[in-house]
C-alpha cells in the first residue's frame, strides 16, 4: 500500500512540474470588440461557389476521420450587417476542405469546425456583442488545438442560418428572430449595403429546431480513450444521445438503454441500484461514469450529454470489468456562451420533478465556465407502498482555461436517494405467482436511502498539437441503510411466502487516479495515435445486517403488520464484512493508420490487484491484450475484426470467508458498420463469442455468501441503426440473438441457460416533427420493445414469458420552448423486466403517462 501511494505522489507531482509553465503564461482576452470589419466603403466581392450544393450539404454531415486532416487556418473573421441580418466570414482559401458539425443550444446556434485553427493576427479570440437587433453576440473561438467554434447567440429565437462559398472563404449568413418591435437593422447612412451573394447556387438554410438534428453520434471516447470515429473502431460500440432522452423522456438511465441491442435489464438490487445484462452477462459495478468508476448505482439523466455503450472485454483501457462490455454515462460539460434552461415532469403515481440547467461563463474574459445540473424527483412508484420515491440531485462543473494549452475541470456530484426496497413477485410452478403486479410481499413501509458524494478534478495540457498529458482524479463516497422484509420460500400448497426482518447498512469510499499521455505521429506514411496510461484506484467497503424470522405472508391473501417491526438495535447483528481492493495498471494502445482504408488497433494492459478482507486476502496480477482491424473498402463501409480478453476480481465470498478467484473472459467479433445519408444513418452488425469463468453466484444454501460457477459461454448476432431518415424523421433501432449458457459447473446442469437472457430481443424508437407551416415543430413518436422468453434462475426452473410494449408521444417544440406526453406501456401489458432467483422477480410499469414542460434562454 505504501507504494501504491508514493506512486501516485510521483505520478501527481511530476505532472503539477509539467503543467506549471503552462500556467504561468498570459491569459489572452477573448474580447475583440471594435475591431470587426463591417464592410464600410464601397468594396464588393465576387462569390463563387465552390462545388455544388449537394456538396456542400455533405459538409454539413461529414466528421474528420483519423487519417490526418491538415487544419485550415483562418486568417481573419469579418462580420458585416446586411438588409437580413449578418454575414460572418472565415477567411481562408481552402474553404472548400473545412468540415461543419453544426447543432443549437436554446437560441444559441453552433457549428465545430474540427479541423481549423484560428490566428488572427492579434493573437486574439474574436468576439462582437450585439451586433444587430435580435442577435446578442457572435464568437469565434479555439475549443482546442485542431477545432474552432463559431457560436451566434439569438435573442429572440434561433437565427436562420445559411452558407455559402466564396472566393473569400467560408460565408455563414444569419437571420435573427424579430419581435414586432424590431426590423432588421439597414446599414447606416453613408454606407454601402452589402448585396446578397448571386451565385447559380443559392445559400443552404440550416434548419435547426433546438436540438442536435441527428441521434447518431459518429465520435466515441470509451473504445479507445481518444475521441475517434466509430467507423474507425474494430470493436461493437453504440451511443445514446442527448436528443434520444429527451424525446423518450426518460427518468432512469435502464430505459434508455432499451435501445441497445443486446442490453437488457438486471435484477436492481431491491430497487436500490440499476443493473444490466450485455452480451448475457450481468454487471455489477460495470459502469463508467466520464471513464471512471460509476459510484452512483441510480444514474440520473439530468446530467446526461449521452450513454456509450462497448460491447465486450473493455480491460484493456479500464482494468477489472466484466467481459460482457461496458457503459460509460457522458456528462454534460460547460459552455462558452450562457444557456438556461428550466424544466417540469409530471406524470402518473405523484411523480413530480423539477429539473434545472444553467451554464455559460463565470468572467469577461470567459476563461473560467461553469455547468449546473440539478433535480428533484418524488412519487412515480406504482406499487403499494407507504414509502415514496424522494430523490435530490446536483452536479456543478467549472472549467478553467489556465492558459492557451492548460486546462483544470473540477466536479461534484450529489444524490440522496429514498424509495422502497422492494424485492419484486415470485415464482409459482415453471412461472411467476398470478397476482396483482403492484401488491407487495414485503411490508409496505420497507425503504432504502443512499447518499453518494464524488468530487474530482480533470487537468490536461497540451504539449503542442500533437502531444497532450491528462491527469484526473476521483473520490465517491457512498453510504446505503434498508429496512425490510425478506422473501424466502414460498409453499405453493398454502401460498405463504416465509419472511425475516433485515436490516443492512454499507460504506463504500473509492479513490481513482489517471494519467495518460496522447501524441500523434508517423513512422514513413504510417501514422499513430498512442496512448500510455497509469492508472491508480482504492475501494473500502464495510458494513453489515441484521436480521431474524418474521410473520409469513400469504402471496393471494396478504396481511400486513402482524407482528411490530423491530428496532435496527432491537436486532443482533448476524454478520458484517469489511474489504479493501488495491489497483495498479499500466496500458499501451496504438491506433495505427496503414493506409487511408485500413486502420489497426493494437493495445495491452498489465494489472496487479490486492484483495482483503476480514478473514482473507489475495494478490492477483493480469495481462489484458486486444487486437483489432478495420478495412473500409468503399466510403461509407468499415468491416472489422478484433479478439480481447478482460480481468475482473471477484467481489463474493466463500460461506468460509475465502475470496474467490478473479473473473476471467474471452472474446472474438467480427462486424460491419455503414454509414449511409451523408453520414446522418449509422448501422452496425456483429457476430461474437464470449467465454467467461469463474463467475461468482449467490450461494443457494447460503445467500448472503457467493460460489464458483464454472464457466459460461454467449454467442450472439447484433444490430443496430441509428440516424435521421429525412428532415425530422429519427430513428433508433435494434435487434439481438443472444444464446448464453452454463459450460462448465459442478453444481448446474451444463447447457443451463444464462437467467434472464431472451434468445431474441428487439426495440425501436422513432419519432417525426413538422419541419414547415403552420404545425411547424409538431412531433410524434413510437416505440416497440420486444423481448423474447427468458428463464427465470440458474436452474432453469422457471421461465419469464415474452412481451410487447408500445410507447409513445407527442409533443410541439417551437423557438426555445417545449411541451410533450410521453406514454409508456399504452397497451397495459403485463411483463417482468428482471429476475434474480424464484422469489425476486421486478414488474414492469403499467400504463404511464408524463408530461413535461422545458424552456430554454
Amino acid at each position: 500500500m505504501a507504494k501504491l501511494h508514493g506512486l501516485l505522489g510521483v505520478a501527481s507531482w511530476s505532472l503539477i512540474l509539467v503543467a506549471i509553465p503552462a500556467m504561468g503564461g498570459e491569459i489572452k482576452s477573448t474580447s475583440t470588440q471594435g475591431k470587426a470589419d463591417f464592410g464600410r466603403g464601397s468594396e464588393s466581392r465576387d462569390v463563387t461557389p465552390v462545388g455544388n450544393t449537394l456538396k456542400i450539404k455533405q459538409r454539413l454531415a461529414q466528421l474528420p476521420t483519423t487519417m490526418p486532416v491538415a487544419k485550415v487556418a483562418i486568417a481573419e473573421v469579418r462580420l458585416q450587417s446586411t438588409d437580413k441580418g449578418i454575414e460572418i466570414t472565415l477567411v481562408t482559401n481552402q474553404s472548400a476542405q473545412l468540415q461543419l458539425v453544426n447543432r443549437s443550444e436554446g437560441n444559441n446556434y453552433i457549428v465545430d469546425i474540427p479541423n481549423a485553427q484560428l490566428s488572427l493576427a492579434s493573437g486574439e479570440e474574436f468576439r462582437q456583442e450585439q451586433p444587430t437587433d435580435g442577435i446578442t453576440a457572435v464568437s469565434v473561438t479555439n475549443i482546442d488545438a485542431s477545432t474552432i467554434r463559431v457560436t451566434v447567440a439569438g435573442e429572440a429565437g434561433l437565427p436562420t442560418v445559411g452558407l455559402f462559398d466564396s472566393d473569400e472563404g467560408l460565408i455563414f449568413g444569419f437571420t435573427p428572430v424579430v419581435t414586432s418591435a424590431q426590423t432588421p437593422q439597414l446599414p447606416a447612412e453613408g454606407e454601402t449595403q452589402t448585396e446578397q451573394p448571386s451565385t447559380p447556387d443559392q445559400p443552404i438554410e440550416l434548419v435547426v429546431t433546438g436540438q442536435e438534428d441527428r441521434y447518431s453520434v459518429p465520435n466515441a471516447t470509451t473504445a479507445t480513450r481518444t475521441d475517434t470515429p466509430l467507423r474507425d473502431i474494430p470493436q461493437s460500440i453504440q451511443a445514446v444521445p442527448r436528443q434520444v432522452l429527451d424525446d423518450r423522456q426518460v427518468i432512469r438511465a435502464s430505459d434508455a438503454l432499451r435501445n441497445v441491442s443486446g442490453v437488457q435489464r438486471g435484477n436492481t438490487v431491491g430497487g436500490t441500484a440499476e443493473v444490466y445484462n450485455i452480451r448475457g452477462f450481468q454487471q455489477f459495478g460495470g459502469s463508467l461514469r466520464d471513464g471512471f468508476r460509476n459510484g452512483s448505482p441510480l444514474v440520473d439523466t439530468a446530467t446526461l450529454e449521452r450513454i456509450e455503450v462497448l460491447k465486450g472485454p473493455a480491460s484493456v483501457l479500464y482494468g477489472n470489468l466484466d467481459p460482457g462490455g461496458v457503459i460509460n454515462f457522458v456528462t454534460k460539460q460547460p459552455l462558452s456562451e450562457p444557456f438556461y434552461a428550466v424544466g417540469l415532469q409530471v406524470g402518473s403515481f405523484g411523480l413530480v420533478r423539477p429539473t434545472l440547467d444553467l451554464s455559460g461563463p463565470l468572467n469577461p474574459e470567459g476563461t473560467i465556465l461553469y455547468r449546473l445540473n440539478t433535480a428533484y424527483e418524488k412519487g412515480g412508484n406504482f406499487r403499494n407502498f407507504d414509502t415514496e420515491v424522494e430523490r435530490f440531485f446536483i452536479s456543478p462543473v467549472v472549467t478553467w482555461k489556465i492558459g492557451d494549452r492548460t486546462d483544470l475541470r473540477l466536479e461534484l456530484e450529489y444524490v440522496n436517494d429514498k424509495r422502497p426496497f422492494d424485492r419484486g413477485l415470485v415464482a409459482f410452478g415453471t412461472g411467476v405467482a398470478d397476482i396483482p403486479f403492484d401488491r407487495v410481499l414485503g411490508e409496505p413501509d420497507d425503504f432504502s436511502e443512499r447518499t453518494n458524494l464524488s468530487t474530482g478534478y480533470r487537468l490536461e495540457h497540451r504539449f503542442n498539437d500533437d502531444w497532450k498529458i491528462r491527469n484526473r482524479f476521483r473520490s465517491s463516497f457512498s453510504d446505503q441503510t434498508s429496512i425490510s422484509l425478506e422473501p424466502g420460500r414460498l409453499n405453493e400448497t398454502t401460498g405463504e411466502l416465509s419472511r425475516e426482518f433485515d436490516a443492512f447498512n454499507e460504506a463504500s469510499r473509492n479513490y481513482e487516479l489517471q494519467t495518460d499521455l496522447v501524441g500523434n505521429f508517423a513512422t514513413g506514411s504510417i501514422q499513430h495515435t498512442l496512448l500510455f496510461g497509469v492508472d491508480l484506484s482504492w475501494l473500502n467497503r464495510e458494513g453489515g445486517g441484521s436480521y431474524e424470522p418474521a410473520p409469513s405472508i400469504n402471496i393471494f391473501n396478504p396481511v400486513y403488520g402482524i407482528a411490530p417491526r423491530p428496532s435496527r438495535d432491537e436486532l443482533s447483528e448476524v454478520y458484517s464484512f469489511e474489504s479493501q481492493t488495491n489497483t495498479l495498471g499500466f496500458f499501451l494502445q496504438d491506433q495505427i493508420t496503414l493506409a487511408e482504408n485500413l486502420k489497426l488497433l493494437v493495445g495491452g494492459r498489465f494489472d496487479t490487484i490486492d484483495q482483503s478482507s476480514s478473514s482473507s486476502q489475495r494478490q492477483d496480477q493480469a495481462f489484458s491484450p486486444r487486437v483489432g482491424i478495420v478495412y473500409q473498402p468503399i466510403e461509407p463501409i468499415s468491416l472489422y475484426t478484433s479478439f480481447s480478453r478482460s480481468f475482473q476480481p471477484n467481489s463474493g465470498t466463500r460461506v468460509d470467508g475465502a475470496l474467490l478467484e478473479p473473473v476471467r473472459g474471452t472474446q472474438y467479433e467480427v462486424g460491419v458498420r455503414g454509414e449511409f445519408l451523408n453520414g446522418r444513418l449509422t448501422t452496425n452488425l456483429a457476430a461474437y463469442e464470449i467465454t467467461k469463468s469463474n463467475l461468482g453466484v449467490t450461494d443457494p444454501d447460503n445467500p448472503r455468501f457467493s460460489i464458483p460457477l464454472g464457466e459460461q459461454r454467449s454467442r450472439g448476432i447484433e444490430l443496430d441503426v441509428t440516424g435521421q431518415v429525412l428532415p425530422g424523421w429519427n430513428i433508433i433501432a435494434s435487434y439481438a440473438y443472444t444464446d448464453a449458457r452454463v459450460t462448465k459447473d459442478d453444481n448446474l446442469q451444463p447447457g443451463n441457460l444464462i437467467e434472464g437472457v431472451p434468445f431474441n430481443s428487439a426495440s425501436l424508437w422513432s419519432t417525426y416533427e413538422i419541419q414547415t407551416g403552420d404545425f411547424q415543430g409538431l412531433g410524434f413518436g413510437l416505440g416497440l420493445f420486444y423481448v423474447g422468453e427468458r428463464q427465470g434462475d440458474f436452474n432453469n426452473s422457471f421461465q419469464i414469458p415474452s412481451y410487447v410494449r408500445t410507447d409513445a408521444s407527442v409533443f410541439y417544440r417551437r423557438n426555445n420552448w417545449r411541451v410533450g406526453i410521453n406514454v409508456n406501456n399504452l397497451f397495459n401489458v403485463d411483463y417482468i423486466e428482471a429476475t434474480q432467483r424464484r422469489n425476486r422477480i421486478d414488474p414492469g410499469a403499467p400504463f404511464t403517462v408524463r408530461g413535461t414542460v422545458s424552456v430554454e434562454f
